[in-house]
């Protein structure tokens, strides 16, 4: 659904996938929508008609998690088959898929500068891949449970994680020390 901001009114309501939506986000121009579901697809939209404009496939298993690069190139996306995989969001095409998880991928964020991607997941670790390459580069371990939400800071240098272990962890973004446990 599209709500308008300043009334809370339902603008207009975005049908085409075939079971739960798990994740949705907008393109920095805010142009189009992106949106993850269980039906392991991810769908393209026209922000301004809500037309489907693409339908991407290549998840084996339900998409919970997508974020898209600030310049609007790349769409990434994290599946309940244990990937992520990297998009060309202009032609649909799959770029990537990146392994590493040992379950279920809850959240992906691109950090602002698009230079590395973070994903955590229900093997309660968070990784860190460059983006470029998709080669892991860092494997953040200190949640007890699954890691259902990761953010970068807009500065890069911090990550923040949400857990069902009941906490928020603060991490130093490119050492990937543990600064801080919020319970």
């Amino acid at each position: 659904k599209a709500w308008d901001a300043a009334t809370g009114a339902c603008l207009q309501t975005l049908r085409g996938h075939a079971d739960w939506v798990n994740s949705v986000c907008a393109s920095a121009d805010g142009k189009r929508l992106f949106s993850g579901s269980d039906d392991n697809t991810i769908k393209v939209w026209d922000a301004a008609t809500g037309a489907c404009l693409q339908t991407l496939e290549g998840h084996a298993d339900g998409v919970r998690s997508v974020c898209a690069s600030a310049d609007g190139k790349r769409l990434f996306s994290g599946s309940e088959d244990k990937t992520v995989k990297a998009w060309d969001a202009a032609t649909g095409a799959c770029l990537q898929t990146l392994r590493g998880h040992a379950n279920w991928v809850r959240s992906v964020c691109l950090s602002a500068d698009g230079s590395r991607l973070f994903s955590g997941g229900d093997d309660s670790t968070i990784k860190a891949w460059d983006a470029a390459t998709g080669a892991c580069v860092q494997t953040l371990r200190g949640h007890a449970n699954w890691v259902n939400s990761v953010c970068v800071s807009a500065d890069g240098s911090r990550l923040f994680s949400g857990s069902d272990d009941s906490t928020i962890k603060v991490w130093d973004a490119a050492t990937g020390a543990c600064l801080q446990t919020l319970e």
